[in-house]
């Protein structure tokens, strides 16, 4: 096989939030598609009628967008293989499914839900594996078109022998046989005319030109279904590549229980796109020098499934928040406001919409964020207004609200006659030129002062937050604190 005869895809379903499993598997995928010259294509697998959304849909699309994954074919920008949604491709199941039924490999099945049900329930009580019993397998024509004549609704199965055993070969595992008698006569079309993913999987990968399935391992155990389907066409399987499931840090399967799993809500908390992506890309994976930060142009460039260890690997959050603050402190100070006012900041902010102004605050926090979602809730005292004061902070021990609200006067009015810049070095000099002519001491007056200009015994150095919040502001939150102060 040459590199231009590699050919991947993802194909997720439109039934919820784009998941986070999805970037993942499309990073690989992606990877080993440009280390190898190949194409990395999309398909939407939307049979599910009761789910599937266009909104699900278009937010799966945009979120691969936004986290740095780029198709060469897919329903939005196409490509020779299309349509790429599987609800615009039914006649082309139909037309494989009744090739199947022709050549003996699948049939047609006519139990009702009621059957099925009473078969399940006595397979449990006899403790035996639940599975179609076959009870349609060997009905002759005539009985099921009579059915159908009478309105039962019929799905199509496929034939599974009865003896022997399946081997899947997968390239990063030693071969599995899994027995024949395990396996269901899996439904291929449903009631509703529509394929079931085994069907629609295995058709369109052929017909796509798929030379590799690179999914999660979870599918491992329906391989031996796909393959049967492969030999039943006639067709050579596509090479399979399991990738090991993202998991907890207690080692169970990653869900939403545990971890937030939709792409939408990291970039609501504010990760970087390149960050997340570079976390993913560790993921079971390792560049050749063991670096942990690196672009994806990097990972292309030194891919290879070599390095992929199938241990299932963690999903810690808090490495990928150190991850996200060594690309946040990468920034200039002008990029990170940018990712700020695109990502985070709400034009209701009036304040925010000034990116000079926003660009002040950043190098106060800049070396403390781990997400843009941090910006909010360490500079809110940049841009909210009035502050809420707890007295029980601007009240220094030993002293009492009254003597702090005169001290606090007095500081202000000292402010208010500084006639130089309002600079950081300056307002300090007037603080300290103050705090020789008082009985306060440094720490207990610039600790009362920062709580009345931020609402908080902890900030970014104090009068560098002051020479940002601008004269005005300061001497109203003076002006406040002092009035909680006398209440």
């Amino acid at each position: 096989m040459t590199q231009q005869d590699v050919r991947v895809r993802i194909a997720p379903s439109p039934t919820g939030a784009p998941h986070v499993g999805t970037a993942y598997i499309g990073l690989f995928n992606l990877a080993f598609a440009r280390a190898n010259g190949g194409k990395f294509v999309i398909r939407i697998e939307d049979t599910d009628r009761a789910r599937s959304t266009q909104r699900s849909e278009d937010a799966i699309l945009r979120s691969l967008r936004w986290i740095g994954l780029e198709w060469d074919e897919g329903p939005d920008v196409g490509g020779p293989h299309g349509p790429y949604r599987q609800s615009e491709r039914l006649h082309i199941y139909h037309e494989h499914v009744d090739q199947l039924i022709a050549e003996g490999a699948a049939y047609r099945c006519v139990c009702t839900p009621e059957r099925l049900d009473a078969m399940r329930q006595q397979q449990r009580e006899a403790k035996q594996p639940v599975r179609y019993d076959g009870h349609c397998r060997n009905a002759s024509e005539a009985e099921i078109k009579a059915a159908i004549a009478q309105g039962q609704p019929a799905v199509v199965r496929m034939k599974v022998p009865p003896d022997g055993g399946t081997v899947v070969h997968d390239a990063f595992r030693d071969p599995i046989t899994i027995e024949n008698s395990q396996i269901d006569d899996q439904i291929l079309l449903k009631s509703d005319g529509y394929p079931t993913y085994h069907l629609a999987a295995v058709v369109d990968d052929h017909l796509m030109g798929i030379s590799h399935v690179i999914r999660a391992e979870e599918w491992i155990s329906s391989t031996p279904k796909h393959l049967m389907l492969y030999e039943a066409f006639g067709w050579t399987p596509p090479v399979m590549m399991h990738m090991p499931l993202l998991r907890n840090t207690d080692k169970s399967k990653i869900s939403k229980r545990k971890n937030p799993v939709s792409l939408e809500y990291y970039e609501r908390q504010g990760y970087l796109p390149e960050a997340l992506l570079n976390f993913l890309g560790l993921m079971g994976w390792s560049m050749p020098d063991e670096r942990e930060i690196f672009t994806l142009d990097e990972m292309i460039e030194a891919f290879t499934f070599d390095r992929l260890s199938l241990g299932g690997p963690v999903f810690d959050l808090q490495k990928l928040d150190w991850i996200n603050g060594m690309y946040l402190r990468q920034l200039t100070p002008e990029a990170l406001a940018e990712r700020l006012q695109h990502q985070i900041i709400q034009p209701k902010v009036q304040r925010l919409s000034d990116p000079e102004f926003v660009q002040q605050m950043i190098p106060l926090l800049q070396e403390r964020l781990h997400t843009l979602g941090d910006f909010h809730t360490m500079a809110s005292y940049f841009y909210d207004t009035p502050l809420a004061y707890d007295a029980n902070q601007l009240v220094p021990k030993g002293k009492k609200p009254r003597e702090t609200a005169k001290t606090l006067t007095e500081v202000s009015e000292h402010f208010q006659r500084h006639e130089g810049t309002w600079a950081d070095a300056e307002l300090e000099d007037v603080m300290r030129g103050y705090v020789e002519h008082t009985k306060w001491d440094n720490r207990s007056l610039f600790m009362t002062l920062r709580v009345a200009i931020t609402g908080r015994t902890a900030s970014p150095p104090l009068f560098a937050t002051m020479a940002v919040l601008g004269r005005e502001t300061c001497l109203a939150r003076l002006e406040d604190a002092i009035a909680a102060l006398q209440r």
